[in-house]
């Protein structure tokens, strides 16, 4: 190629770009002229559904409305969705406990509970739902047991993030909202008051509770510890068997003997009577007053109407409130309405029975009123036969 043929092919080069640029500058303005609408048109959508959600959240709760009886308790639909402060979760509840704490508190024996109204609830389970600020050790969709001083009988519940503790792998929601409240207190009146040993001995009243079964299996992770129970005769067998799927050890009565800690969830007389069964240097330590309730309203004399229930219907262990309806309480439903079938197929026996024996009832006195004009012609006619007599 000579040096003067090149300067032309470099010439025809630029013009070859020069004449393909603007072919391809309209391509490129093609696409993005057209986002353009979509994202004008996103932008507005994205503001509408934000507004309603935080409008239209509502969640249900079980609100103290005064002290007193059941009927105070009241299920109500709240608005509008918490909001969240530095430090703070979010859990969708799944399960919640209930404990004796929350029947004093529903009578007003309870003063950790602010005035009504109110939502109570001290422990539930169930899964986080949002984090606020600072929050770094949870995040969405963890699941979680948490517990608060109040305010967990509800769907959603805003709790600190340093009251939640993370669910083990094979817990239920039901298992984990039962352990809170009952292994914090079984666990620090052993522990930090009682100061429990190897080779002691611990008296455990209402074994069967919560709290007593949970004190019970503590107490079998100290070496030789002897424990005592008291429970109602319909719930020796049951808590055989929660001993059989959960070593622990309750010694029989016969075997009691001076005691070095005792747990009182009682009050009352049975107080004073366990000053007299301590060691020297023994420990009480009182936890509840089931003596002091009766039915729905304060007592100071009687026991407990809730815990004469329990006892009644042989209740082990923990209650728990669900948010959604048991799949048992489903079965159970439909044996109900089979029920109430045979009831009215029984009714209607009755009734049919009823009209059948007035009918007859009818037929007899018409069959009476029929023979009442027989009974008078035959009368009539022994009179006309008597003057035929007496002309004889």
């Amino acid at each position: 190629m000579s040096g003067e043929d090149a300067p032309a092919e470099q010439q025809n080069a630029v013009d070859q770009k020069q004449e393909t640029k603007p072919a391809e500058e309209p391509k490129a303005e093609e696409p993005k002229t057209e986002p353009a609408p979509a994202a004008a048109e996103a932008s507005p959508a994205a503001t509408t559904e934000k507004v309603p959600e935080e409008d239209t959240f509502t969640y249900r709760a079980l609100v103290l409305t005064g002290y007193g009886g059941y009927d105070k308790v009241k299920l109500q639909v709240k608005k509008g969705k918490p909001v969240l402060k530095a430090g703070e979760v979010l859990v969708r509840v799944k399960a919640c406990g209930l404990n004796f704490a929350d029947l004093m508190a529903r009578q007003g024996l309870y003063d950790r509970l602010p005035s009504p109204p109110v939502t109570p609830g001290m422990e539930c389970s169930g899964v986080v739902e949002a984090v606020g600020e600072e929050v770094t050790d949870r995040k969405v969709g963890d699941k979680v047991m948490a517990l608060n001083r109040f305010g967990l009988w509800q769907e959603v519940a805003v709790v600190p993030a340093t009251h939640t503790f993370l669910i083990p792998e094979g817990m239920s929601f039901e298992e984990a909202a039962a352990l809170p409240v009952n292994y914090i207190t079984a666990y620090m009146m052993l522990f930090d008051f009682g100061n429990l040993r190897p080779n002691q001995s611990v008296l455990v009243h209402a074994a069967a509770g919560g709290v007593g079964i949970a004190a019970t299996q503590l107490c079998n992770t100290v070496k030789d510890v002897t424990v005592f129970g008291t429970a109602s005769a319909s719930k020796h067998e049951t808590i055989s068997q929660v001993e059989s799927h959960i070593p622990s050890t309750i010694a029989p009565r016969t075997m009691w003997r001076k005691l070095d800690i005792i747990l009182d969830p009682l009050g009352g007389s049975d107080t004073h009577k366990a000053y007299n069964l301590l060691k020297p240097m023994g420990k009480l330590i009182t936890y509840g007053a089931a003596n002091m309730l009766a039915g729905q309203k304060k007592n100071l004399i009687a026991v407990g109407d809730a815990m004469r229930k329990m006892q009644e219907r042989n209740n082990i262990g923990k209650v728990i409130l669900t948010t959604e309806p048991m799949p048992e309480e489903e079965k159970k439903e439909e044996p109900k309405k089979e029920d109430k079938k045979e009831d009215k197929k029984k009714d209607d026996k009755k009734k049919d029975d009823k009209k059948k024996d007035d009918g007859k009832k009818e037929e007899k006195k018409d069959d009476k009123k029929k023979e009442e004009p027989k009974k008078e012609e035959k009368k009539e006619e022994e009179k006309k036969e008597e003057p035929s007599k007496e002309e004889k």
